[in-house]
């Protein structure tokens, strides 16, 4: 199976790489075209453009950024638009918002291709060990066809339906996460600030009813300053302003999340956005400094 594969960042590099180890014929494009070498060393070939991957692939998938990563691939010069066409398939496995995948789809039909969205939960370690959850929506037929790989790189995959489906599904389990990390920090913070172990309170979490993988995993770390990026948190906000705007089409009160994104924010205020999104504990941390050089201020 001869797949095509555009974009190559954090995730998508062990995305293409899975596929590789597998025994699948991949041809990758990148916008720096640099980081295509090192998949080169394991039996995969370069494409120059998109529209030159997708004319040599029957199935093109895509890992990118944000929105605008993901239009731009399609409709801008030497696009994917350029070469899709009756036969073709095209996945992508971007987080974006459920009105780019429809014009993506929209594009794609037009050209007689087949589309699916497909985003995924997981970061960088997920998707290293191919056990991403894949959140698939629109072409049912592309979606049977896709399995073989979808199986490569994750440990499940859903079909939600209409496309859009799976952008919305993608965006509100981003919103939990990103709501939870914040609240996590500030507690992380608050067991430090009242004279407890950070550690200990670690500790205490694993063994209780709010246990979780998340928790467990990015907590060690935390607390010893260290941010290495799994998934940068400048894509966290995106995630988290995304998921806002889908609650007002949707009439739905989000302070919560609306909380946790201002936290999201201030930590890319701060130089953050390449780090893991975990960094936002060092926003909570400025907000507790400054909230204490208040306090001072009215003595």
């Amino acid at each position: 199976m001869e797949v095509g594969f555009l974009g190559l960042g954090i995730m998508g590099k062990a995305m293409a790489m899975n596929l590789l180890r597998h025994g699948f014929k991949v041809t990758v494009w990148n916008r720096t075209l640099s980081k295509c070498e090192e998949l080169v060393q394991f039996g995969a070939s370069i494409g120059e453009t998109p529209a030159a991957v997708v004319k040599k692939c029957k199935y093109t998938i895509a890992m990118l950024s944000d929105p605008s990563a993901a239009l731009a691939v399609v409709f801008n010069k030497d696009g994917v638009l350029e070469q899709i066409s009756e036969g073709k398939g095209y996945i992508d496995m971007s987080t974006v918002d459920a009105d780019t995948s429809i014009k993506i789809n929209e594009a794609i039909l037009q050209k007689d291709g087949t589309f699916l969205e497909a985003p995924v939960s997981g970061s960088k370690k997920p998707a290293e060990d191919g056990q991403l959850v894949i959140l698939a929506a629109g072409d049912k037929a592309l979606y049977e066809e896709a399995i073989p790989a979808f199986d490569v790189m994750g440990k499940k995959s859903f079909f939600l339906g209409q496309v859009g489906n799976g952008a919305k599904m993608k965006l509100v389990v981003n919103m939990i996460m990103g709501s939870m990390m914040n609240a996590f920090s500030e507690g992380l913070v608050l067991a430090d600030r009242s004279g407890l172990s950070q550690q200990i309170l670690l500790d205490v979490l694993d063994l209780g009813a709010i246990a979780n993988p998340m928790f467990k995993m990015k907590g060690p770390a935390m607390i010893q300053n260290n941010y290495s990026p799994a998934f940068p948190l400048k894509h966290q906000q995106k995630d988290m302003r995304l998921a806002l705007a889908l609650g007002d089409e949707n009439a739905v009160s989000m302070p919560v999340a609306a909380a946790a994104n201002e936290a999201f924010k201030t930590a890319r205020s701060l130089e953050l956005g390449d780090f893991d999104f975990s960094a936002v504990l060092e926003a909570v941390k400025v907000s507790r400094d400054l909230g204490n050089v208040k306090h001072a201020s009215t003595q």
